[in-house]
């Protein structure tokens, strides 16, 4: 992809390399329902996950903003949902940034993507490691990342939304979790669109964790991706969470790019 100098990938390699894993981590997410709005993707998916209820920016506008921004708040309005905008560095979005910050959104969960070369045999599958089916891995992953405190009806909701996600990516995916004692402690999933592919709903059991669980987990489903044909793979982490980030570096990943949430205080008609 480009022109390589030494070990280090030019700027235009990256733009390219950032765009596509924008476009391939919207896939891997799909939303209920989406609209195209003038280079933006307005993802709507009844509230569940900023990443499926958000607007993102994707290619170059021609329109003014305030316009399509109040387009926007109208849309979410009618679905009972304050609006959200996902703003990324991949292009100057300075004037929607700051058209957003005037109408009074907040910013939230700024967050990394980080990216790794796939080369051929740098990762391997890891002793432990079970791939499983969507069913069981929907069970796995709602026992590792249980909430007590959420309401049982709302929980059921999320669950029922996280699966409807999940059944209707159309790329190749791999579900797999990290045995102990006959016992998944650990559970992850890696969608490969392509030469990239991406890691999401990465958990580990809380009194399992700095263990290696999730190192084995990860390097197991990039190993898988790699078999697939993956050449980079990318993941999302916080920017605030040090202990992840310092995991996933100490592993090759590198920031690729930034994005952001801005939210809207309430719902806007």
């Amino acid at each position: 992809m480009g022109h390589r100098h030494g070990n280090r990938v030019n700027a235009s390699d990256t733009a390219i390399l950032a765009r596509r894993v924008e476009e391939a981590s919207l896939n891997a997410w799909p939303a209920l329902h989406q609209v195209l709005l003038d280079g933006w993707v307005v993802r709507l998916t009844r509230g569940f996950t900023k990443r499926a209820n958000s607007v993102t920016p994707l290619y170059a506008s021609m329109q003014p903003h305030l316009a399509k921004v109040r387009y926007c708040e109208d849309l979410y309005a009618r679905e009972g949902l304050r609006a959200i905008f996902r703003t990324t560095t991949i292009d100057e979005q300075t004037v929607l940034d700051e058209l957003l910050s005037v109408r009074g959104y907040e910013i939230a969960d700024p967050t990394r993507v980080l990216n790794v070369s796939l080369g051929r045999g740098a990762f391997s599958i890891a002793a432990g490691f079970e791939e499983s089916t969507l069913s069981s891995f929907l069970a796995t992953y709602g026992r590792l990342s249980a909430q007590p405190d959420i309401d049982a009806i709302a929980a059921g909701t999320a669950a029922d939304l996280h699966a409807t996600i999940l059944r209707a990516i159309r790329s190749e995916t791999v579900f797999g979790s990290i045995r102990e004692n006959g016992d998944p402690v650990a559970c992850g999933m890696a969608v490969v669109e392509h030469e990239v592919a991406g890691l999401f709903d990465v958990v580990v059991q809380p009194d399992r964790r700095r263990r290696g669980h999730g190192r084995a987990l990860v390097e197991s489903l990039l190993a898988r991706a790699s078999a697939m044909g993956a050449r980079h793979a990318y993941l999302q982490v916080l920017a605030d969470n040090l202990a992840a980030r310092t995991l996933y570096e100490s592993m090759g990943f590198a920031a690729l790019y930034e994005y952001r949430y801005r939210l809207s205080k309430h719902m806007q008609r």
